[in-house]
């Protein structure tokens, strides 16, 4: 007869192999009510006092928002911490994307404004040479009216509300005396002192007798089209910084903030502390909290519009250095027509300021036959002989030296205007869709990929059901995840302003629409509306869908504080390290599972072999 099926087995050994599947047990199931791992992640994202975490899942918690059944790691003073970190964390990711479109306008502000300068600086240094080396006795005289001139230019180029036709007609006015002594009638006996009576006769009878022909205003004409584009051009730099930095610091709701919370930490509560949420869900959740946010998408594109406008402006078409280097061209050549027409200048003014007598006759008006024109057709060939040959020596001298003069604004500044404005127009179409891409960046910011499984907020599902909204106030009518009511206050007042200043900037520069952004860098075409919604925003019935495609060059993140801005992405400091979870996730189930197999397998074989 055969001994048995089942060896028999001894006390000792009964004990032993009781003990082996209690460990066995205990190894697999003792991380599973435990809550050290959301311990752990509430003290790498700083999120509160570790005592608030309970040791082990409490079964009857009264929850506000993380509400599920079975036991939770979780506890109300838990979820207002969450609800403060999710705010945090999220709000630190909006500003450190908006940290690099700022840099860029910011630090191109600037260099537009150094550059600004040092042509200005240039030029004065022309004209300050062209009237030492061949108008020396002007010189001296004259050098305080072109230090003014140019310090007037200088205050209207960086946004102070100055006339470019006043400043310049200053200019001419005041240096008419001393033309009119120097130049025309060197030989005068009597003395042009500034403020004398006869000096405030010369300058308030210039624009009369046109000593300078059609050059002052052909300057200044000039100068305002070119000036005006690079000061509104400045203006419109630093509206973009006022709008980015608002954006850094938008107001989120409360539904907003509890869904954040929902969807970044409530999967904590059941231990899950690694799952990422699904990505319809996240794009509802950030579409949903930027609504107001989304709304300056329209004006913003609007704005970058024009701004390409303005910055091909100063580097083409009103050409900001051939502006300002142009100063010294015009002045010389009013110089000259002063000299050709000195005769009949002479006689004019000896009619209405009585210089020949040395007494002024009284402020009368010019004869209406001393004009530009007639000027020009009756000038005495006997007089304008001579003149005219001294001139084109000087004319044929200044040009030698003129050609010396350097072309950039400063040896050490490796930008040329061009240069420069290429290299902003190149950095400006990155963020034509800012707006617009925000939400997503700031998704894929949590590191949400396409995966078999993730959070809905509810529960761990294999896909999200929720339908996913677009982007804008009145999409937000369907969003199943955050309500949105109305703009917010901060961002509506935004809005209003950059709309204000688009149009503000269309009015007093009508012919931008009609200038051609260089070709090399593309028209850039506009974007869909802020409400629409495709299939390439991730807009299906149901499920995740594929993943977004941000088309523009993302922005970089702000660098950890202590480090310059550099060309490498840099990581959130706010993001913890992963938190491994025993239990967690269906492979480490699996793990356990076949764990458990074959410890069983291990019993029975030595219970055989017994």
């Amino acid at each position: 007869m055969s001994r048995g099926k089942c060896p028999r087995v001894n006390p000792l050994d009964s004990v032993w192999i009781l003990t082996l599947v209690t460990f066995a047990v205990n190894v697999m199931d003792g991380d599973a009510y435990s809550c050290r791992e959301v311990k752990a992640a509430f003290q790498v994202r700083q999120v509160g006092p570790l005592h608030f975490v309970p040791e082990t899942p409490y079964t009857d918690v009264d929850l506000l928002v993380c509400k599920h059944q079975g036991p939770s790691c979780c506890t109300r003073k838990m979820e207002e911490n969450y609800q403060v970190a999710a705010k945090r964390e999220t709000l630190n990711d909006i500003l450190s994307y908006t940290y690099e479109p700022e840099r860029i306008l910011s630090g191109h502000s600037d260099a537009f404004h150094d550059m600004f300068q040092s042509l200005l600086s240039l030029s004065q240094g022309h004209l300050s040479s062209l009237l030492e080396n061949f108008y020396p006795s002007l010189s001296r005289r004259a050098l305080p009216h072109v230090n003014e001139l140019f310090a007037s230019l200088s205050l209207y180029s960086r946004g102070v509300n100055v006339s470019v036709e006043a400043t310049v007609q200053r200019f001419f006015n005041n240096i008419f005396p001393l033309v009119y002594t120097k130049l025309i009638n060197p030989d005068f006996e009597g003395s042009v002192m500034i403020g004398s009576i006869t000096g405030d006769c010369l300058r308030m009878i210039r624009q009369d007798v046109i000593p300078f022909g059609h050059h002052p205003a052909v300057m200044a004409q000039e100068l305002a089209g070119a000036l005006g584009a690079g000061r509104q051009l400045s203006l419109a730099l630093k509206k973009g910084v006022e709008v980015m930095n608002a954006t850094g610091h938008a107001n989120l709701s409360r539904d907003c903030v509890k869904n954040l919370m929902k969807m970044a930490f409530c999967s904590h509560c059941r231990g899950l502390t690694l799952i990422k949420p699904c990505v319809g869900y996240c794009l509802n959740v950030m579409r949903g909290c930027l609504a107001s946010v989304s709304e300056l998408d329209q004006p913003w594109k609007r704005y970058t519009h024009l701004l390409e406008q303005l910055t091909s402006a100063i580097a083409g078409h009103h050409n900001l250095k051939q502006a300002t280097l142009g100063v010294t061209g015009h002045v010389n050549e009013a110089l000259r027509y002063a000299q050709v027409h000195g005769p009949l200048i002479t006689a004019t003014v000896d009619k209405v300021c009585g210089l020949s007598t040395g007494e002024p006759k009284g402020m009368q008006p010019t004869s209406p036959e001393v004009t530009t024109s007639t000027i020009t057709s009756s000038t005495p060939p006997a007089f304008a002989a001579p003149s005219q040959d001294l001139l084109e020596q000087n004319l044929r001298q200044f040009a030698r030296i003129k050609g010396s003069f350097p072309l950039k604004p400063s040896k050490n500044n490796k930008h040329s205007l061009r240069t420069l404005s290429r290299e902003f127009l190149t950095y400006l179409q990155r963020y034509r869709s800012f707006f617009v891409v925000l939400p997503e960046m700031l998704c894929e910011a949590e590191g949400i990929l396409e995966d078999s499984t993730c959070w809905s907020g509810d529960d761990v599902v294999e896909r999200y059901a929720g339908r996913v909204v677009g982007n804008g106030l009145s999409a937000q009518k369907q969003n199943p995840e955050v309500k949105v009511r109305s703009m917010d206050p901060l961002m509506a007042e935004v809005k209003e302003s950059l709309e204000y200043f688009n149009q503000e900037t269309e009015e007093k520069f009508p012919n931008l629409g009609h200038m051609d952004i260089w070709e090399e860098l593309g028209s850039g075409e506009e974007d869909g509306s802020t409400t629409d919604c495709d299939d390439e925003d991730g807009c299906q019935s149901s499920g995740d869908g594929p993943k977004n495609k941000i088309e523009e060059v993302l922005p970089r993140r702000k660098p950890p504080e202590g480090r310059s801005g550099s060309d490498e992405t840099q990581a959130n400091p706010s993001k913890p390290p992963s938190v491994k979870v025993i239990g967690g996730s269906p492979s480490n189930s699996w793990l356990q599972s076949g764990h458990l197999i074959l410890l069983i397998a291990g019993l029975c074989l030595q219970l055989m072999l017994f």
